[in-house]
C-alpha cells in the first residue's frame, strides 16, 4: 500500500530554520495538503504561529489522498482561512522532537551562523573533513513520511548510502483547529520594512523589560510608527521608525518623562547617539506603509500586546528578510515573515568552490497576536504599580 505522504528534501537545514520559527511550543498541528505541509502552534489562544513548508522545498512531493477525501476536496473552493481545507489528514506531533531529530541527524550541519558555535568545542574544517565532502553531501537527502491515519510521522536521512530513520508518535486532534481569525477583508494597517529593523526595535524594548507592548501608527503626523514598552519594573521606553533629513534609519526616544525614560537613537551600525529633533516625513525604512483607521479610532491606530508574546517570533524576525506588519479592525496583529532560504549545502558551503550560493526557495511564516482589551490593559498597569 502506497504511503498517503511521502516528502523527500535535499537540504533538511531549510525545513529546520523554517520549523524553528515557531518552535515556542511543544506540540503543532500538522496538516498535509497537495501545496504543502502546513504546521500550526498556539497558546491560549492568544498566540498563534504558521510555518508552511511548500512542495517547492521538496525535490520529491507525493500526496494520495482517500478516494472520498479527494472528491471533496475538488468540490470545494480553496481557502487557507477557513475550515474547507480539513479534509486533508491532520494530526498532532511534538514539534520540540521533530526539530531535535533534525538537529541529531546532522548537528553540524544546523549549527547557526556568524559563530554562534560554542568557542571552547575543538574546531575543525569542514573542508578537510571526509565526512562533510561536497560528494557526500551531494548524496544527502531527508525524507518524510505519513503512511496512513493514526501511523507515526517518519524522518529519514539518507547519507552515502547510510540510512537512518527516526519515527515520531502522532495524535488525533480532539477538536478541528480554528485559526485566530484575521479579516482580510478589513485591514487597517499594512506596513512592509526589513525584518531587522523589527527585531532590532523589540530587542531594544526588551532591556527594559516590559511587559506591554504598544503599537502606534498615523499616516498624518508624528510618531508615524512606534512601539513602545511599557508596565515593567524600569522606565517605559519607545521607538519610532521615522526619517529625517539625515535619513536616520531608526530613532528611538522617551515620549513621557525624559528624566526617567529612555531618550537615545538606534543606527544602522547597532550605536545610539543623542536624539536631534528635525523635520520628517513617512518613515522610509518602510516599503509600505499604509494606514487607514476607522472613523471610530481617529486618525491614529492605538493597540497593545503582551510583549512576552511579541518576542516568541523573535526567531523568525532574525531569520527573515522581510515582514509584514498588518492589523485589522478587531486588533489581531499579523507579522507574515518572508524567508529566502539560500541554496547551499547544509553546512553553509556553496556546492561548487569559490561559486556563490544561488537563490533558494521563498517561503512564510505568519504570526498572529490577540490584543489586550482597555480593562485587561489598565489591570496589568496596576498589578504592576502594586
Amino acid at each position: 500500500m502506497e504511503p498517503l505522504f511521502t516528502g523527500v528534501s535535499g537540504n533538511a537545514r531549510h525545513l529546520f530554520t523554517l520549523l524553528s520559527c515557531i518552535g515556542f511550543a511543544a506540540k503543532a498541528t500538522v496538516q498535509i495538503t497537495p501545496d504543502g505541509v502546513r504546521f500550526s502552534v498556539e497558546e491560549g489562544r492568544v498566540i498563534q504561529g504558521l510555518a508552511f513548508l511548500d512542495k517547492s522545498l521538496f525535490t520529491s512531493y507525493t500526496f494520495q489522498p482517500s478516494s472520498t477525501q479527494r472528491n471533496r476536496a475538488e468540490g470545494s473552493t480553496q481557502n487557507t482561512d477557513t475550515t474547507e481545507d480539513a479534509e486533508f489528514p491532520q494530526f498532532i506531533v511534538s514539534l520540540s522532537a521533530l526539530l531535535e531529530t533534525l538537529k541529531i541527524f546532522g548537528i553540524n550541519d544546523l549549527a547557526e551562523p556568524n559563530g554562534s558555535r560554542d568557542s571552547n568545542l575543538p574546531q575543525t574544517n569542514p573542508a578537510s573533513s571526509a565526512f562533510s565532502a561536497p560528494a557526500l553531501l551531494m548524496d544527502r537527502s531527508c525524507t518524510l513520511q505519513y503512511a496512513h491515519y493514526g501511523a507515526p510521522l517518519s524522518i529519514a536521512i539518507t547519507e552515502a548510502g547510510v540510512k537512518t530513520t527516526c519515527e515520531l508518535v502522532t495524535y488525533e486532534p480532539e477538536d478541528a483547529e480554528i485559526d485566530i481569525p484575521f479579516q482580510r477583508d478589513a485591514i487597517i494597517m499594512k506596513i512592509i520594512m526589513r525584518s531587522a529593523w523589527l527585531h532590532n526595535a523589540i530587542a531594544e524594548l526588551d532591556s527594559s523589560d516590559p511587559t506591554l507592548l504598544r503599537l502606534s501608527a498615523c499616516a498624518t503626523r508624528e510618531p508615524y510608527f512606534a512601539f513602545s514598552g511599557a508596565g515593567g519594573p524600569f522606565s517605559e521606553s519607545t521607538v519610532e521608525f521615522s526619517v529625517d533629513q539625515q535619513k536616520d534609519s531608526l530613532s528611538g526616544a522617551a515620549q513621557a518623562d525624559r528624566a526617567s525614560q529612555t531618550h537615545k537613537i538606534l543606527t544602522d551600525d547597532g550605536t545610539t547617539r543623542p536624539r536631534r529633533t528635525r523635520a520628517r516625513i513617512a518613515p522610509t525604512v518602510t516599503e509600505t506603509f499604509q494606514v487607514s483607521p476607522p472613523s471610530s479610532m481617529g486618525e491614529r491606530i492605538q493597540q497593545s500586546y503582551r510583549f512576552a508574546l511579541i518576542k516568541k517570533a523573535a526567531r523568525a524576525m532574525a531569520v527573515a528578510n522581510k515582514v509584514s506588519i498588518r492589523g485589522d479592525r478587531q486588533g489581531v496583529l499579523s507579522f507574515q515573515f518572508m524567508v529566502d532560504l539560500d541554496d547551499q549545502t547544509p553546512t553553509g558551503r556553496s556546492v561548487g568552490a569559490g561559486l556563490k550560493a544561488a537563490a533558494g526557495p521563498r517561503c512564510f511564516v505568519d504570526y498572529r497576536f490577540v490584543p489586550l482589551l482597555d480593562e485587561e490593559d489598565a489591570d496589568e498597569d496596576m498589578a504592576v504599580d502594586d
